[in-house]
């Protein structure tokens, strides 16, 4: 991708009234970000619903200079930018509509592992909720051991989930509010250096961004958004998150939730999902595991090395899967498109596929079809 699409996908984001998803629609309609600018005039033709309003808030020069200082730092701190169309953008955030146009990361792990979930939580955990990461994710490490933990680097829960899944050799990633120019809470600096080796940091706030609380929302969803799964480990009857389990909800993406008791302040909101049916009671990682229908015994095995298993007893979705892997080696985005499966069903149905050797994940996530 050419440097000038980075710079105008960037500045897409930085023009008055053009939100993600309008910004979306209109790369879409044209093709590229530097066209919707070049080709504003065109837009009224090329697109349902673009105005002459529109024409005039992409004459924007003010956009694309902030947009052209961001993108000297991201270059000089060799940080990702990954445009929404890019291979490497996370493909489960790609399928929500409201996904940012552009995604910015400093990090060694896999955006688009085959296994992700989030923890969230409290910023006031207790004694119990810590005791809940440690165990949970103690017991995820022997059941899934190449699952990648994400969550928000906010106090309570949220830095307890990162820190003991760096202890657990996890990978792990924070989700920002703010630039990648700071780290918000300060003293959370240490951890956030220590993920980057085996994790990262992802945020779709430039520099100079203050981590206001709004900003806090539109985080949440991109912390529900790149997940399969949302798990919620102590939370009180109101907090960020019970919008992260709501925003996964609404992405039909699973949820989870421990619950507590009654009396405790920061259980009533996990207790609360549990009630409404908003999430699914767990009380281990085995519970876990087997909800989201991941075989544990299998994932504790490294693929390598599986025999291809002679005429195995395919579902229809996995036939369809290998249908289209027939015609070349495909990215996970493409198989989701061209089965219509969701991109969390079509992980563990390429990973069941991946243990009967039929298929095999190569770099970039892409997926080849074993002879």
């Amino acid at each position: 991708m050419s440097d000038d699409e980075y710079i105008y996908s960037i500045a897409l984001t930085q023009v008055p009234g053009i939100g993600p998803i309008w910004g979306r629609n209109l790369i879409n309609a044209v093709g590229d970000a530097v066209s919707v600018f070049k080709r504003r005039a065109e837009l009224p033709q090329l697109m349902k619903g673009a105005t002459m309003r529109v024409v005039e808030a992409l004459d924007c020069p003010e956009a694309l200079q902030r947009a052209e200082k961001e993108y000297e730092f991201v270059v000089k701190n060799h940080i990702q930018c990954l445009t929404i169309n890019e291979e490497a953008y996370p493909v489960r955030m790609r399928e929500c509509d409201d996904a940012p146009i552009v995604l910015f990361y400093r990090g060694s792990a896999e955006l688009n592992s085959l296994r992700t979930i989030n923890m969230v939580g409290t910023r006031n955990a207790t004694d119990y909720g810590k005791q809940i990461c440690l165990r949970f994710l103690n017991e995820l490490r022997e059941l899934v051991p190449d699952v990648l933990v994400v969550s928000g680097l906010a106090y309570g829960i949220d830095i307890h989930a990162h820190r003991v899944a760096l202890a657990n050799n996890l990978p792990t990633v924070g989700v920002l509010a703010h630039g990648l120019d700071r780290i918000y809470p300060s003293v959370h600096r240490k951890t956030a250096v220590d993920m980057l080796a085996n994790g990262g940091l992802l945020t779709e706030f430039l520099t100079e961004t203050n981590p206001d609380k709004h900003n806090f929302v539109s985080r949440n969803r991109i912390v529900a958004g790149i997940s399969d799964a949302t798990i919620v480990v102590e939370s009180a009857a109101k907090g960020g998150s019970l919008i992260t389990a709501d925003i996964a909800e609404s992405y039909h993406r699973d949820c989870f939730a421990f619950p507590g008791r009654v009396n405790d302040e920061y259980s009533k909101g996990c207790n609360q999902l549990i009630r409404d049916n908003k999430a699914t009671l767990i009380q281990s990682a085995e519970d876990f595991v087997r909800a989201m229908c991941w075989d544990a015994e299998s994932q504790s095995k490294k693929s390598e090395g599986v025999q291809r298993v002679l005429f195995p007893d395919l579902s229809d979705e996995e036939q369809a899967i290998v249908s289209i892997l027939e015609k070349g080696d495909q990215q996970i985005n493409t198989l989701v498109v061209a089965t219509n499966i969701p991109v969390h069903k079509i992980n563990t149905l390429l990973f069941e596929l991946e243990m009967k050797g039929v298929v095999r994940v190569l770099a970039g996530g892409m997926y080849q079809l074993l002879g």
